[in-house]
């Protein structure tokens, strides 16, 4: 399996689009990036490409993806975000064969705890002593 080959900024979006065999969302929800995959976007992918979002469900327009899986724009997707949290039910996106549906939980992992007690460890130390926490959102950048 190869690595990441390229990251692109948002100028370069279709031109990664047409040319990946997996494209990943991994985006913070912002005002730039809300809706930014839609039709458009899943037209520009190959007809075999898998689509992953673990970022934050409204990036991706979820009837744009409904779309592009019932017409064949994309060979499948695996979901672990969605525009509305829990995934309703009645949504159309379980009865694709070609999509799994994970509870958001893509950063989950065995070594997450081992690595979230001592951040947070170190942040409560620092809150104690009104020093700087690490890791701290950028409320102008939304993440």
């Amino acid at each position: 399996m190869q690595g990441i080959e390229r990251v692109v900024g948002p100028d370069e979006l279709h031109t990664v689009l047409k040319d990946s065999d997996v494209v990943v969302v991994a985006l913070p929800l912002t005002s730039q990036t809300q809706g930014l995959i839609g039709d458009n976007e899943f037209r520009s992918m190959k007809r075999t490409a898998l689509f992953i979002n673990i970022g934050r469900g409204p990036i991706v327009r979820e009837d744009a993806l409904i779309r592009a899986l019932r017409e064949g724009w994309i060979g499948g997707a695996g979901l672990d975000v969605f525009e509305r949290e829990p995934l309703p039910q009645d949504s159309p996106l379980y009865e694709f064969e070609n999509v799994i549906i994970t509870p958001h939980v893509s950063g989950a992992s065995p070594a997450y705890m081992d690595r979230a007690v001592p951040l947070f460890c170190e942040n409560l130390r620092r809150y104690i002593k009104g020093e700087p926490l690490l890791n701290v959102v950028d409320k102008e950048l939304g993440y």
